[in-house]
């Protein structure tokens, strides 16, 4: 299923987090996305053309968040913005993380 498609589910902890190998076939449905920190975290870095499009990027990132509830961290700045996404609860990655980078995607 396109995880365009799928929302969020609460994460309540207690499970582990995807092994490499699994966080590894979901990363490849979202290809311009990279692991970070071994793989804890995903990151995508986005361009734009000056700070009030990276701005309201980030905006519109904050909007997806709140009705999906699951809060990326975001960093941007003139021109750019940087995305990542981990699970809190299981300190590393989850489904929810690649739904939500597939629903960054078809934000720009």
């Amino acid at each position: 299923m396109d995880l365009t498609a799928k929302t969020c589910e609460p994460c309540r902890g207690g499970i582990p987090p995807l092994s490499r190998d699994e966080a590894g076939v979901y990363l490849g449905q979202v290809p311009a996305w990279a692991f970070l920190e071994g793989p804890d975290r995903i990151e995508r870095k986005f361009e734009f053309a000056d700070f009030a499009e990276a701005m309201a990027f980030v905006q519109k990132v904050g909007g997806l968040a709140e009705r999906e509830g699951h809060h990326p961290d975001v960093t941007f700045g003139w021109g750019y913005c940087a995305v990542s996404f981990h699970t809190h609860k299981i300190k590393g990655l989850h489904e929810n993380d690649f739904i939500m980078a597939a629903k960054v995607d078809a934000l720009t």
